[in-house]
């Protein structure tokens, strides 16, 4: 039933006793073997009547109907078809900040019966050309603001044959110009009738171990992911305007800031910047209702989200925020709630797995846990051996439901599927009412003199004193002791690094946890070291220690 022509991808799928079992025991979830996930989320609405709804807002006074998308993506997808020669399968990367005509691309590619693969906006030529030889990208969409790295990455990728930039100044090459063509082309396109189980994006993971790989998502993957979390644990509306931090070259970003809301109808703001200050700000403006971003944000936020009121409690527009990407730590969700009134809804969620698997909402928020398995998902804790563990004790987290992982012809694929279950490499415990508590990541517990010590847990309490704005917490080699806790402190402004500090953070985690898990050693660093879309790089920080 696929619709590929070009069978890269499917030709590159691990075998099938590699693979995860799939769930779809939710009745939504029952799926027709033809399926484009475009057509469900763009053009059915349109048919339904929805076209003159609000659909993308921009700075600027940009704003989008889910008509003016439909129509920018038609066009863009006949420019793929007919000038680039594009054929179903073929794969396609797409360079730009969050802006509308990144969505339209996106949707475009799909629509051609494409793969679609994102990249990050701060990748460099060398990391552009491990990705466009790994998936062997034939064609490129790309804004013209990041135009240098990828033309650096192409010339010495032969597999990538054409190119079009989009954003591009009126004197600009017209050959070249995406809009130009895209003039040239009708509005309509009659999208492929792909299989459900045609890949339709490779997402690569954001390198917090410094090795990203590629994994490869269904049509009804993506479909899925907006049947599960959003549909039990968001629970947004049509009129809900979502605005958010996270690129949309990460499934957090994209999920968040383009599939979600155009799922249930509701509009979106694309920001190319979302600093802290500017994301106030776009909030305001545009009266976001729906929050998307990383822990490290929120704590930012904090204060002048309070000041600047713009929570509905407070008497502002937001209602929700949603929190991922890393583990949310209790005292960045007791800041969050004391100056906005509102409780964030923490998940967590993997690129295998495409977004949230396990969360709670608003009104079950427990402290420094992370929630229950999200509708049409089952989660456990396994032991070394793959035997679930009893409540109360900490193990590997696993986890099946209708998304899973399929790397692109990665050995790692067996480390990361075992048994049918996606072990997604966090160390969790389980309580006695089924809620999952996040202890680390497995290969970031610190054994030190035989005692079994999670960074979280450290990072948390030195959270707690007002001198530090962000830490991290590592194990680092120790003759006597195996390892010690060694501590990674951002100090917030007033505050100055030196041996009376450091003495009186050890004695402020003493106090706050069993005394042994203090952090042995500490260094101040103007900031730590992060992904593009916010998580910690642990293994940079290793490497530093």
């Amino acid at each position: 039933m696929s619709a590929h022509v070009d069978t890269f991808a499917r030709d590159r799928l691990p075998p099938a006793a590699q693979q995860p079992e799939y769930l779809f025991q939710l009745p939504e979830l029952q799926f027709p073997a033809q399926m484009n996930c475009a057509t469900e989320l763009l053009d059915k609405r349109i048919a339904a009547g929805e076209g003159a709804r609000l659909c993308i807002q921009a700075p600027g006074g940009l704003r989008w109907t889910y008509a003016d998308l439909q129509d920018k993506a038609n066009r863009i997808a006949n420019v793929l078809v007919r000038d680039m020669g594009l054929v179903p399968g073929n794969r396609v990367l797409l360079r730009a900040p969050n802006n509308p005509m990144m969505a339209a691309c996106w949707f475009a590619v799909v629509k051609a019966g494409g793969i679609a693969v994102a990249t990050m906006p701060l990748l460099r030529a060398k990391e552009l050309g491990q990705i466009i030889h790994k998936a062997q990208v034939t064609h490129a969409l790309c804004d013209n603001a990041l135009a240098d790295e990828l033309a650096t990455a192409a010339s010495q990728c032969p597999v990538l044959r054409t190119i079009r930039h989009f954003n591009t100044a009126p004197d600009s090459d017209l050959s070249t110009s995406l809009e130009a063509a895209m003039a040239r082309q009708p509005a309509q396109f009659d999208d492929v009738r792909t299989a459900a189980d045609d890949t339709c994006l490779i997402a690569f993971t954001s390198g917090t171990t410094g090795v990203p790989k590629g994994t490869m998502h269904f049509h009804r993957d993506v479909i899925a992911a907006n049947l599960c979390w959003p549909k039990h644990v968001l629970k947004a509306d049509a009129d809900d305007v979502f605005i958010g931090s996270p690129p949309l070259a990460f499934t957090f970003g994209l999920g968040g800031l383009l599939l979600f809301p155009m799922s249930v109808g509701a509009s979106t703001v694309l920001l190319e910047k979302a600093s802290p200050p500017l994301l106030l700000e776009a909030i305001a403006q545009f009266r976001a209702t729906v929050l998307f971003t990383a822990p490290t944000s929120y704590r930012a936020l904090a204060v002048e989200a309070g000041q600047r009121r713009i929570s509905a409690p407070l008497g502002g527009s937001l209602r929700k925020g949603v929190s991922a990407g890393e583990a949310l730590p209790a005292a960045t969700r007791a800041l969050w709630k004391q100056h906005t009134g509102l409780e964030l809804i923490d998940g967590i969620g993997a690129t295998e797995m495409l977004h949230i698997f396990i969360s709670h909402d608003e009104s079950q928020a427990r402290p420094g846990a992370t929630g229950k398995a999200v509708p049409g998902y089952v989660a456990c804790v396994l032991d070394d051996d793959g035997r679930p563990l009893p409540p109360g004790q900490i193990g590997r987290l696993a986890v099946k439901g209708p998304t899973g992982c399929r790397y692109l012809a990665d050995e790692r694929q067996a480390r990361y599927v075992q048994g049918g279950w996606n072990i997604t490499g966090d160390a969790y415990r389980m309580d006695e009412d089924g809620w999952f508590h996040y202890c680390s990541r497995t290969d970031d517990m610190i054994i030190s003199a035989g005692y079994n010590i999670g960074a979280p847990e450290v990072e948390e309490a030195l959270l707690q004193h007002p001198a530090v704005a962000e830490c991290a917490v590592v194990g680092v080699p120790d003759d006597e002791r195996g390892q010690i806790v060694k501590a990674f402190v951002v100090l917030r402004a007033g505050h100055d690094p030196g041996p009376a500090l450091v003495r009186a953070l050890q004695d402020f985690v003493k106090q706050s946890i069993a005394p042994y898990k203090y952090p042995r050693a500490i260094e101040f660093f103007p900031a730590l070291p992060r992904t593009e879309t916010g998580k910690l790089q642990r293994f940079k920080l290793k490497a530093s220690a």
